[in-house]
């Protein structure tokens, strides 16, 4: 956290409560106190107070912290605490019964994350080498895969953003984002921390609530930004803040337009992944162009390439698919070596599977995912692997394929071709909803008598795609 914090009592606000630096502290220091010895504690991520001292008092006991989705169904949920091999579940003490240690489902020891204990116990430093997130991801196949990430590496993304952003210690910064990814903990949470400015997280990430927050920086995803212009009296608040700031998917042209005649400010775009943090945006003292994401942040190099890993020409023309190098790369999926060959180009660069042009003067410019596999809906990233497994669990489904159709608000709708018997397409949803994460819910089943296949049996999403 930054020296530069002062004793103010709202630095950090989340929904109706505020805290202090040293009120904050002084709370971590009493989870710290409780998973002092331990490597790694799961914690779930709900928008409260709990869940910002419960990952602070992790990070300063130098403990990694693992965020479990507060709406994560019962099969993603035991996968990620098992996967993870953590040692123990945070959880507002509200939750746990009597307020004292209890056993998670897993068998995992409960921690409970209570406001009335504090602590003045201090903790070193620990290396930038150690691992201070395990963030769970979609891929386009199986379950989620947990990326490591440094403490180093976040810290160097969160100097790149605060240097491109002019992000200081004056700023008030408002978002509504979850808090189990990289856009809402990692900078949403941390960056704040680290830069030493205000926060305030208003909970559902509602236009009004933006409008009446009163920031100087607002994060928000397409979603919530397409949200906000449909909401004039929302959107022209904000006149005031120093800096709108949208990522986690493609902001649509007609968003970005809109808010600029209603705010007055032209949106600062960014783009990153789980895998990489954040590497490239645009800066708050520069250009910002609709459909493009930027420059690369100090230390980060990308190119692109063609199916054959060919190094394509920075012209603004030729597309191909994006690759990153630098400090702020993860060190891997947990026990997954497989996955870290296949992420990984033949000299060591991060295949972002994102097919992105890059122009003579650096600007990136992202045209869509390499495969159809991986569905951004709503500033998540869902895979569609997990949501097809999930489906076929139904004892009467036969078949199913999930792809990302346009959608006006959430950018991708998740949809899913389904061949079955005797259930109705709401059936299947609220199947699904059951068992994963409920954004992660196809918004549409549609019931076919079969799925293309080419002549090796794999479906052709392509087909499904093109309707």
């Amino acid at each position: 956290m930054s020296s530069s914090m002062d004793d103010r009592p709202d630095l950090i606000r989340i929904g109706d409560r505020s805290a202090s630096l040293p009120r904050l502290r002084e709370w971590a220091a009493a989870v710290a106190d409780d998973l002092h010895g331990m490597d790694r504690v799961a914690i779930e991520t709900t928008p409260t107070m709990e869940t910002v001292v419960g990952v602070v008092g992790a990070l300063l006991a130098g403990t990694a912290v693992v965020p479990v989705p507060p709406d994560a169904g019962p099969r993603e949920r035991e996968h990620i605490l098992r996967d993870s091999a953590a040692r123990a579940l945070l959880v507002p003490a509200g939750a746990v019964p009597g307020g004292g240690p209890a056993a998670d489902g897993p068998g995992l020891p409960v921690v409970p994350v209570d406001l009335r204990r504090t602590s003045a116990t201090g903790y070193p430093e620990p290396g930038p080498e150690r691992t201070a997130l395990i963030l769970y991801t979609s891929g386009t196949t199986g379950a989620p895969k947990g990326a490591l990430l440094s403490r180093g590496a976040i810290a160097t993304c969160l100097d790149g953003l605060a240097e491109a952003w002019q992000w200081t210690p004056d700023d008030l910064l408002v978002h509504g984002l979850p808090l189990f990814h990289v856009h809402g903990l990692v900078l949403g949470v941390l960056g704040a921390l680290r830069v030493g400015s205000r926060l305030h997280h208003v909970g559902r990430p509602q236009p009004e609530r933006y409008a009446a927050a009163g920031g100087t920086l607002y994060f928000g995803v397409p979603t919530i930004w397409s949200r906000i212009g449909a909401t004039p009296a929302a959107a022209r608040a904000l006149r005031s803040a120093r800096l709108l700031v949208s990522g986690s998917a493609a902001l649509p042209t007609a968003v970005f337009d809109g808010l600029a005649a209603l705010t007055g400010h032209r949106m600062v775009e960014r783009y990153g992944m789980t895998e990489t943090l954040i590497t490239v945006s645009a800066r708050a003292d520069g250009p910002r162009r609709p459909g493009a994401v930027g420059l690369a942040l100090p230390g980060v190099r990308t190119r692109i390439v063609d199916e054959q890993g060919r190094d394509l020409p920075a012209d603004g023309a030729a597309m191909g698919e994006l690759l990153v190098t630098g400090p702020t790369l993860f060190d891997g999926y947990l026990n997954r070596p497989d996955a870290d060959a296949a992420s990984r180009s033949a000299d060591g660069w991060f295949r972002t599977g994102d097919v992105a042009t890059i122009g003579p003067d650096g600007w990136h410019r992202i045209v869509g995912r390499a495969s159809t596999d991986l569905i951004k809906s709503g500033g998540y990233r869902i895979g569609a692997g997990e949501v097809e497994e999930a489906l076929l669990a139904h004892p009467a489904v036969r078949e199913a394929a999930v792809v990302g159709l346009p959608h006006p608000d959430l950018g991708q709708q998740v949809t899913a071709f389904v061949v079955a018997d005797g259930v109705t397409g709401t059936e299947l949803v609220d199947f699904v909803a059951r068992q994963l994460s409920v954004h992660k819910r196809p918004r549409a089943v549609r019931l076919v008598d079969a799925l293309p296949r080419n002549a090796l049996g794999k479906v052709q999403k392509k087909r499904l795609v093109e309707g």
